[in-house]
């Protein structure tokens, strides 16, 4: 009986360990949906106290194509690389990139080092970034508009057109709809639909876990609104 009472024990404190390590991964595991030309920050969950200048955060990226992971920022310096133009570092160790394309879709792992040579402390700090990309095609009698998302991994989201505050999940007169996974278009009649504007219509983006981002179209961003407005939803 004591051995037996000795590997519940051991059992038990292994599911706890467990359940710990995963609560705390998830603390440090983050996702972003943003759309394409909007500005994005990527928050570091994993930041030392006390750290001056975030000399001790390293940023690095991997791209949606599995090619080799680049290093973006070295101690809390930018790196040389393609997109160094278009990034920064706040004072909180968050990186922060500006007109976001396709190209930045993929993972950001933030990692902090301390000493010479630096010792990695702590666990990795990972973000997802997704982006959204839109596009409208005229022709002669007929609009489509186009919602697409790049993702890191294979898709997981559910992509759907709004009208009106109104789900376009069927077909109505002179306007049919289709999905795909992570793209959806919509197709209208202009002469059917000459009293409205395409701004009428947003784009819906759900992930996984129910989160919902409404994105209204437009064929470029401004960089003067947010690319998205977040909701929760249950099915």
């Amino acid at each position: 009986m004591a051995v037996q009472s000795r590997w519940i024990k051991m059992f038990v404190s292994f599911i706890l360990m467990l359940q710990f390590t995963g609560a705390h991964s998830r603390d440090l595991l983050l996702s972003f949906t943003v759309r394409d030309g909007d500005k994005v920050t990527l928050p570091c969950e994993n930041v030392i106290n006390n750290h001056h200048n975030c000399d001790t955060t390293t940023w690095i990226f991997t791209d949606s194509r599995g090619t080799a992971a680049v290093e973006l920022v070295n101690h809390g310096q930018i790196k040389e690389s393609d997109k160094s133009d278009r990034l920064s570092v706040t004072a909180e160790c968050s990186l922060v990139i500006k007109k976001v394309t396709a190209e930045d879709v993929g993972r950001y792992t933030c990692r902090q080092f301390i000493g010479n040579p630096g010792r990695q402390q702590g666990p990795d700090a990972v973000v997802y970034l997704s982006v959204v990309h839109m596009t409208e095609q005229k022709n002669a009698d007929e609009v489509t508009l186009s919602c697409s998302v790049s993702i890191y991994e294979r898709c997981k989201y559910k992509v759907k057109w709004i009208h009106n505050s109104e789900a376009l999940n069927r077909d109505y007169s002179n306007l049919k709809s289709s999905e795909s996974p992570c793209s959806a278009t919509v197709t209208f009649l202009k002469l059917a639909y000459t009293h409205i504007s395409t701004y009428d219509f947003n784009c819906s983006v759900t992930t996984e876990d129910n989160k919902e981002q409404l994105f209204t179209f437009s064929t470029q961003s401004s960089g003067k609104k947010p690319g998205g407005i977040l909701m929760s939803k249950s099915f």
